[in-house]
């Protein structure tokens, strides 16, 4: 540690945490525990060109899936649909069950399922924030590989170590 603070805070780099368990990335492409939800872009299972932007709010376990143009999914009637169950289920392999259940305020007891400790109704959250932060993250594996810095990805955790 340093005199002011933690060493890690004195470099514009982090060590990047690896995926609790590996993911399949085709049916849940993007997901993230951010803006006070779980949140990410599901692939739908009959059209090919469509996803879902699906979401549930911390504490409230707000419940929202719409598609990316936010037409309302048909299968959140009263319950979770599919698609926020595929959203819990590969957060859970992302972040571990304890990190996610953490950021939604909900207790799991042992043996228990996530969703099933989720007491949320539908919810309206926008959908457009996800869907657009998801496409900018696709758009970062379309730039070349380099080893020159790149403005737009400064922020961005290095792999390695942080000296």
């Amino acid at each position: 540690m340093t005199a002011g603070g933690a060493a890690w805070e004195q470099h514009s780099v982090v060590r990047v945490v690896p995926p609790v368990k590996p993911r399949k990335l085709a049916k849940v492409p993007f997901v993230e525990l951010a803006d006070g939800r779980l949140q990410g872009v599901v692939s739908s299972g009959s059209d090919i060109s469509r996803v879902y932007v699906s979401s549930i709010t911390a504490g409230t376990h707000g419940l929202n899936c719409s598609t990316n143009n936010n037409r309302p999914c048909g299968g959140l009637r009263g319950a979770a649909c599919k698609h926020l169950q595929a959203l819990v289920d590969e957060a859970v392999l992302q972040y571990g069950l304890d990190r996610v259940a953490r950021y939604l305020r909900v207790e799991v007891a042992d043996g228990d399922d996530l969703m099933s400790c989720l007491r949320g109704s539908r919810e309206t959250a926008p959908a457009a924030v996800v869907f657009s932060r998801f496409l900018r993250h696709l758009a970062y594996l379309e730039l070349p590989g380099t080893t020159a810095p790149i403005p737009e990805l400064h922020w961005f955790p290095a792999m390695g170590e942080v000296r």
